[in-house]
């Protein structure tokens, strides 16, 4: 394959999301099969298998890849595993994409499930009083919600956002998940019942933070030049995968980060961690936000998704407002922001997630998205982020 040569998402597969309780291993193969249908290929014709690990199903979940490539049926095709937390599937994306570009392989299947338990995440590896995230939980009680309304707080300070305008969030969240078969949530919400769901974390409400979840998502990649001879004549097309890590000194809620004090001497980097993540992204594809058909984002929180909005360069920062009360993010605007139901209609499963996005991404550049399409969409950017600076974008072009 010569260095201009390009990935392709040949077939994209889902299970559907919710609280099933069953193994994590019935939902990923549900997706995988689902991805080789839609690619029109068998398991045999898989080269490389990428599973995105999840760390609270046991030693299957550590080894996800060879843990899937079992259950489908040993075939002798390669594997590997990883885990970036909520960037896990996008790395698994890229390591597939990777061996594809190097020649290495000519179609590969990536693979990320998840069967969560009920509540709160909790940290995963016992006692850890040197990491940053177990000392979030344990000794400033900044459970996930809680850190979530530190970030709405700061824009409300900073930029006069309501509560209202969080509960518009949901809204059009939810009236796009309502119109998606694979999501958890399938029900239009008003902004009245959003403003009286029960306080969390002030401001934030029960409807503002997204669940944890069951669920898994697949796509097979194949080359350009693979996809052209089983036919496909306008395939969706990875224009670029960015799996950054944050600048020195790297800071949280403008404030010195929990791990160092070196912020308060060093310059703050040019870009915001998660402004570098889209950066990166658009620079590896030549493209910037005025190309963009649509994006999905990481939404953990209605006020969350605000932030995004700016960081991916929809609008400058203290904007996002105005594109949301003029519709330019709901489905039918001038970009769609999360037309899958983000999630807000779906919730987390880890390792599925950022292959989630990608799946809506194909979904929509094919014109196969029903009653939600984005019309004539072109160009699509799905960004999330894991912890420990784990950057997730994905730009898709047809």
């Amino acid at each position: 394959m010569s260095a201009q040569a390009s990935v392709v998402v040949l077939g994209a597969g889902m299970h559907p999301w919710g609280k099933w309780g069953r193994p994590f291993l019935e939902y990923g193969l549900a997706a995988a099969r689902a991805a080789l249908r839609d690619a029109d290929l068998s398991w045999p014709d898989v080269q490389y298998v990428v599973g995105a690990d999840t760390i609270r199903n046991g030693y299957p979940g550590f080894v996800a890849g060879a843990a899937y490539a079992q259950a489908l049926g040993w075939s002798g095709a390669r594997v590997a595993s990883c885990y970036a937390a909520c960037a896990s599937g996008a790395q698994a994306v890229d390591i597939a994409r990777t061996r594809i570009l190097a020649g290495l392989c000519d179609v590969a299947l990536v693979v990320g499930a998840d069967s969560t338990p009920k509540g709160f995440f909790r940290p995963v590896g016992g006692d850890r009083p040197d990491d940053p995230d177990w000392q979030r939980f344990r000794l400033l009680g900044a459970t996930n919600p809680a850190y979530f309304a530190l970030y709405a707080r700061r824009r409300m300070s900073l930029h006069g956002t309501t509560p209202a305008d969080f509960a518009a969030v949901k809204v059009k969240n939810a009236l796009a998940g309502s119109l998606n078969p694979m999501a958890r949530y399938r029900e239009p919400v008003t902004a009245e019942r959003v403003l009286s769901s029960p306080m969390v974390a002030d401001p934030l409400r029960l409807m503002d933070i997204c669940a944890t979840s069951d669920g898994a998502a697949a796509v097979v990649l194949a080359s350009e030049s693979y996809a052209r001879r089983r036919g496909v004549t306008r395939p969706v097309r990875l224009a670029a995968v960015s799996t950054v890590t944050p600048t020195f000194p790297h800071t949280t809620l403008d404030l010195p980060n929990f791990a160092t004090d070196s912020s308060a001497a060093v310059p703050p980097p040019e870009l915001p961690f998660r402004a570098s993540i889209a950066h990166a992204a658009y620079e590896e594809a030549g493209l910037g936000p005025r190309d963009l058909s649509l994006a999905e984002v990481y939404d953990l929180s209605t006020a969350l998704e605000l932030d995004w909005m700016e960081d991916i360069g929809l609008c400058p920062p203290g904007e996002a407002e105005k594109l949301l009360r003029a519709g330019e993010t709901a489905l039918g605007g001038r970009v769609p922001v999360n037309p899958s139901g983000g999630l807000a209609s779906f919730g987390e499963a880890i390792p599925a997630q950022a292959i989630a996005q990608l799946c809506e991404l194909t979904t929509q550049l094919r014109g196969r998205a029903g009653p939600r399409q984005v019309p004539r969409a072109r160009t699509g950017l799905a960004v999330n982020q894991g912890l420990f600076g784990h950057g997730s974008a994905v730009i898709t072009t047809v």
